[in-house]
């Protein structure tokens, strides 16, 4: 099956990236290749997370960050990166909610 990351995604992993390495070098490298090993996970484990408000939710193994995505007949369409240590409310704003 094949996955997306929609331009959302790719936004969301690079902010990450970007604090991350703020706080130290070489941690956003680590961070970025911590949530593609996460998302590449998605190829055994789609659809197995729970639902909230639209998407599946995992959350990153490493890092407290959560993958928002969907799952059609032919693909793993990654929306959204959010760092869970956001303002809820701001989380239900992003997914579109």
């Amino acid at each position: 099956m094949n996955i997306r990351l929609l331009n959302l995604a790719e936004q969301d992993l690079l902010v990450g990236f970007e604090f991350y390495e703020r706080q130290e070098v070489g941690v956003g490298t680590y961070f970025f290749e911590s949530l593609q090993a996460d998302i590449e996970s998605l190829r055994l484990f789609a659809g197995t997370h729970r639902e909230v408000f639209g998407f599946h939710k995992m959350l990153s193994r490493r890092f407290p960050y959560a993958i928002y995505y969907r799952v059609t007949h032919d693909e793993i369409a990654v929306w959204r990166v959010l760092d869970c240590r956001r303002n809820p409310r701001w989380i239900v704003r992003q997914l579109g909610g």
